[in-house]
């Protein structure tokens, strides 16, 4: 996966809580176990006034004039905001596939489902989770001030605002390190390569019967 050390991005505020994965990725489109691909059906229902299935001209349906990812304002954003539990529901890693083919780097919430977050990590998504007043504050900064960005620095913990507030974030270590290297679990397994070859050369002369 692609490493994370710092980005400045702009900010996609989507003011809604608990918002599940077949929100973020309806279930019409997991028809694929590869990872991209799936960016162009992102928050798909809430996209268009019509039903969508893969592999349609989306480009013929009704869009939905309300939503924030028509606003030219909020074009090629990098950063989510948004609120509580998002990514509830079913498990299904396409929602951070679906977020990370989109072009979304970090997504800043004050809590998140515990699977989501998960898979966030093993696809190189950051998910920071902030206090309460803390993202509402956020939320009042965006609304009011076009073009706004942020800045994330893994390295420092840190995110820093236009107008230069620095707001500390915590990150386990391990998660961290991860993102900042770009090692899913296949990268941290084959760290270990050589001494994987040498258990099963060693395992083939000690017990041939088995090969």
């Amino acid at each position: 996966m692609q490493p994370f050390e710092k980005l400045c991005g702009l900010v996609l505020p989507i003011d809604r809580a608990n918002v599940d994965t077949d929100a973020i990725i309806p279930k019409q489109y997991l028809k694929s176990i590869y990872r991209s691909g799936f960016g162009a059906n992102l928050f798909d229902d809430w996209r268009y006034l019509d039903p969508g299935e893969p592999y349609m001209d989306h480009s013929q349906r009704r869009i939905n004039p309300d939503f924030l990812l028509h606003d030219a304002r909020y074009r090629n954003a990098e950063i989510l905001l948004t609120r509580e539990n998002y990514g509830c529901g079913s498990s299904r890693e396409h929602a951070v596939w679906a977020m990370v083919d989109f072009g979304i780097r970090v997504v800043i919430a004050p809590s998140f489902a515990d699977i989501f977050f998960n898979n966030s990590l093993n696809n190189g998504l950051l998910a920071i989770t902030l206090p309460l007043p803390m993202v509402d504050q956020l939320f009042e900064e965006v609304n009011n001030k076009l073009g706004y960005r942020l800045t994330v620095d893994l390295e420092a913990k840190t995110i820093a605002t236009p107008g230069g507030e620095i707001i500390s974030f915590e990150i386990e270590e391990f998660r961290r390190h991860r993102l900042l290297t770009g090692l899913d679990e296949i990268g941290l397994t084959l760290l270990h390569a050589e001494a994987i070859l040498a258990y099963e050369q060693n395992h083939k002369q000690s017990a041939p019967w088995l090969f």
